[in-house]
C-alpha cells in the first residue's frame, strides 16, 4: 500500500473509531503513533530509534507553548463560575416580563437569555441544561408545542460557541494561525444576525399558528408593583419619570410614604431616579463612545517639538545677507545633514530600511478607522441619534409603574452581566488588552458578580475550578493529538494527495467554498466541532490561498456551519443535554424534530454571509485594516 493510501486510511479510521466512542484525543495520538512508525521505519533500525517518538515530543512541546491557548482556561473558568453562581433565574424572569406582549413571549425570552448567557459563558452544555431546567417546563405548562420549546432551547444554547468570547474561535485561531482578535471582530455581526433569524422564525411561526404558543394568563404577565411606587404616582404623576423628578425636587409628600415598613428616604428617591435614567445614560454613553472613537480618537497626534521647529524653519523666509545661510544648510545642521541620514540608513539592517522607506510607508494601507470618519458618517450619526432621541421620548412618555418595575428588574439582573461582557469584548476589539488578559478580567468579574449575588459558596467554587481543569486538559490533549495526526498525515502524502485531487477538479472559488462547507456540514452529523476543527479544517486551509479565499471569512462560515454539529442527529449533543432534564413524556425524536428547522436557518445565514461578505469582514477591516 502506498504512503498516500495509508494517509487516506488514517482519515477513514479516525472517523470510524470516534463514532465507536473512543476518546478523540487519544485516538488521534494512537493512530498518529501507529502510522507514523511505519512512515519513519527504516530497515535495520531499532524500534526505539524511530523518529516518531521525536515527532511526538516536538508536537507536544509546540502545542503546550502556544500562547493562544492560554486564554482558554480563563474563559472556561468565567463560564463555569457564572453557571455555578446561578445568575440566570432572575434574568429569565425579568426578560419574560419585558416581552410579555410579544407572540410566543416565553420562547422569545428563552432565546434572548440563551443568546446573552451563551455570550457570557460560552458553554453549550451549561446553557442548554440551565434553560432546560428554567424555561422548558414553564413553556410546556403554558401549552407550547414541544418542538417549538425544545428547538428554541437547543438552537439558542449553541450560539454561545459562535458569539465571542468563544473557545471554538480560539481553537480555530491556533489551528489556522489567524488572529484571535480579528476573528472575534469577524464573528460579532454573524452571531447576532443568526440569533435575529432564529427570533424572526419563532415570532413568525407563532403569528401563523397561534396554537403552538398560546397567550399566557393575565396572572402570569402581571408585573408586581411595589405599594410605595403606586402611592408615589398618586401623589405626583402617573408618568414615573415626572413623578420621580417632582419627588426629588419637592420631597415633602414623598417623605410621608412608607416603603418596606419605613419612611421613604431621599437617597432612595435618588437611587430610583437613577434607575429610571439608565436607558438615557446608556444611549448617551454609546453615542459618545462611538463619536469619540470614530472622530476624536483617530485624529493625528501633534508633531514633536523638533519636527515642529523644523517645520517653522521651512515655512519662515530666510533673510539674504552675509551672515545668512541657505535654508538647506540650516536644515542640514538642525537635522544632522543628509550625509548623517544616509550613514544611519546604511548602518540599519536591510529589513529596517525597507520598513522605514517612505514609498513603502505611503503604499501601506491603513485601517479605515485610522483615516478618520467618512463624510457620510455625520449624516448616519445624526440620523441614529435622532431615532434614539425619539424612542427615548416615547419610552419615557409612556413609562408608568409597570414599565418602571420591569426596567428596574432588567437593570438589576441583566446590566451587571451585560457590562462585564461588553468590557471583556471591548478591551479585546479595541486593542487595550490581549485575549488572555481580557479573559482574566472576565474571570475576575464573574467571581465578583457571583459573590455580589451571594450564590457562590466554597463547594460551587471547587466544582467550577475542577470542571475548568477538566475541560482545559481535554482541549490541550486534543491539540497534541491533532498536531501529531496532521503531521503524520502530511508525511504520508495524504495532504498532498487531497490537494492535488481538489485542484484537478478545476473548481471556481464559489464551487470550492460550497464543496468545503458541504463536507463540514455532513461531518457535523456524526462528529463534534472539536474533531472537525482539529482534524478536517487543517486539510482545507492550505487550499484557500489557491482559490483566493479569505481565511477569516471561510473560518466564520465554518463557525456558523458548525452550529449544525449541535443540531444534527445522531450526535446532536444539545438534544441529549435537554433530554437529560426534560419530562419523561418528551421523546428524543420530538427534540430532534424541533431542531431541524434551525439547521435550515443556519444554511440561509451562510448563504447571506457569502453573498454579503461585509457582514463578516466589515468590522475587522475597519478596526485593523485588510
Amino acid at each position: 500500500m502506498s504512503d498516500p493510501a495509508l494517509g487516506l486510511l488514517m482519515l477513514v479510521l479516525i472517523v470510524i473509531v470516534i463514532m465507536m466512542g473512543f476518546p478523540t484525543a487519544f485516538t488521534l495520538m494512537g493512530l498518529g503513533m501507529f502510522f507514523g512508525f511505519f512512515a519513519y521505519y527504516r530497515g535495520g533500525e531499532a524500534w526505539a530509534d524511530n523518529h516518531i517518538f521525536d515527532l511526538m515530543v516536538q508536537r507536544t512541546y509546540g502545542a503546550m507553548t502556544n500562547d493562544v491557548l492560554i486564554s482558554i482556561p480563563l474563559f472556561v473558568l468565567m463560564g463555569y463560575v457564572m453557571e455555578r453562581g446561578a445568575l440566570v433565574d432572575k434574568m429569565f424572569y425579568s426578560i419574560q416580563l419585558a416581552f410579555r406582549r410579544v407572540p410566543a413571549s416565553l420562547a422569545v425570552a428563552t432565546l434572548i437569555v440563551c443568546t446573552f448567557w451563551g455570550i457570557a459563558s460560552g458553554l453549550v452544555g451549561a446553557v442548554v441544561v440551565l434553560m432546560g431546567v428554567i424555561a422548558f417546563n414553564p413553556m410546556l405548562k403554558a401549552g407550547y408545542d414541544v418542538k417549538l420549546a425544545s428547538g428554541v432551547i437547543t438552537a439558542g444554547g449553541t450560539l454561545g460557541i459562535l458569539i465571542p468570547p468563544s473557545v471554538m474561535i480560539i481553537v480555530y485561531a491556533a489551528v489556522a494561525g489567524q488572529s484571535v482578535v480579528k476573528l472575534y471582530a469577524a464573528t460579532m455581526f454573524p452571531g447576532f444576525f443568526l440569533a435575529l433569524l432564529y427570533l424572526v422564525y419563532v415570532i413568525g411561526w407563532a403569528l401563523l399558528n397561534p396554537k403552538i404558543a398560546p397567550k399566557l394568563a393575565e396572572s402570569e404577565t402581571r408585573v408586581p408593583v411595589r405599594p410605595w411606587v403606586a402611592e408615589l404616582q398618586q401623589a405626583y404623576s402617573r408618568k414615573m419619570l415626572a413623578a420621580l423628578f417632582a419627588a426629588v425636587l419637592a420631597p415633602a409628600r414623598a417623605m410621608k410614604i412608607t416603603a418596606d415598613g419605613a419612611r421613604l428616604t431621599y437617597p432612595r428617591l435618588l437611587a430610583n431616579l437613577g434607575y429610571a435614567l439608565v436607558p438615557l445614560a446608556l444611549t448617551l454613553v454609546t453615542l459618545w463612545a462611538t463619536w469619540w472613537y470614530v472622530v476624536i480618537h483617530q485624529q493625528p497626534d501633534l508633531p514633536p517639538p523638533a519636527a515642529a521647529a523644523q517645520q517653522r524653519l521651512q515655512d519662515t523666509p530666510q533673510p539674504l545677507g552675509a551672515g545668512a545661510q541657505p535654508a538647506e544648510d540650516t536644515l542640514e545642521e538642525l537635522g544632522g545633514g543628509a550625509s548623517q541620514s544616509e550613514a544611519a540608513s546604511k548602518n540599519e539592517p536591510e529589513g529596517l530600511q525597507q520598513m522605514g522607506n517612505a514609498e513603502l510607508r505611503d503604499q501601506t494601507k491603513a485601517a479605515p478607522s485610522e483615516l478618520g470618519p467618512p463624510p457620510e458618517f455625520y449624516t448616519y450619526f445624526a440620523f441614529v441619534a435622532g431615532i434614539c432621541g425619539l424612542l427615548l421620548l416615547y419610552y419615557y412618555w409612556t413609562m408608568e409603574a409597570e414599565q418602571y418595575e420591569v426596567l428596574r428588574l432588567l437593570i438589576s439582573s441583566v446590566m451587571p452581566l451585560g457590562i462585564l461582557t461588553a468590557v471583556v469584548l471591548a478591551v479585546i476589539l479595541f486593542g487595550i488588552t490581549t485575549a488572555t488578559e481580557s479573559a482574566a478580567v472576565g474571570a475576575a468579574g464573574a467571581f465578583l458578580l457571583a459573590f455580589q449575588a451571594r450564590t457562590l459558596d466554597w463547594k460551587r467554587t471547587k466544582e467550577a475550578v475542577f470542571l475548568t481543569a477538566k475541560t482545559t486538559s481535554m482541549v490541550c490533549w486534543l491539540f497534541v493529538g491533532s498536531a501529531l495526526f496532521s503531521a503524520v498525515f502530511a508525511i504520508l502524502g495524504g495532504q498532498a494527495l487531497l490537494e492535488s485531487w481538489v485542484l484537478s477538479l478545476n473548481m471556481s472559488p464559489v464551487q470550492f467554498m460550497i464543496l468545503s462547507q458541504a463536507i463540514i456540514f455532513i461531518l457535523g452529523w456524526p462528529l463534534e466541532w472539536t474533531e472537525i476543527i482539529v482534524i478536517f479544517v487543517p486539510i482545507f486551509l492550505p487550499m484557500l490561498k489557491h482559490f483566493n479565499i479569505d481565511p477569516v471569512l471561510w473560518g466564520v462560515l465554518v463557525f456558523v456551519n458548525l452550529q449544525a454539529a449541535f443540531l444534527s442527529p445522531p450526535v446532536a449533543m444539545s438534544a441529549f443535554y435537554l433530554k437529560g432534564v426534560s419530562p419523561k413524556h418528551v421523546t428524543l425524536n420530538q427534540i430532534f424534530s424541533g431542531m431541524m428547522p434551525y439547521m435550515l436557518i443556519v444554511i440561509i445565514c451562510m448563504v447571506l454571509m457569502y453573498l454579503w461578505p461585509g457582514l463578516t469582514l466589515w468590522l475587522p477591516n475597519y478596526l485593523y485594516g485588510n
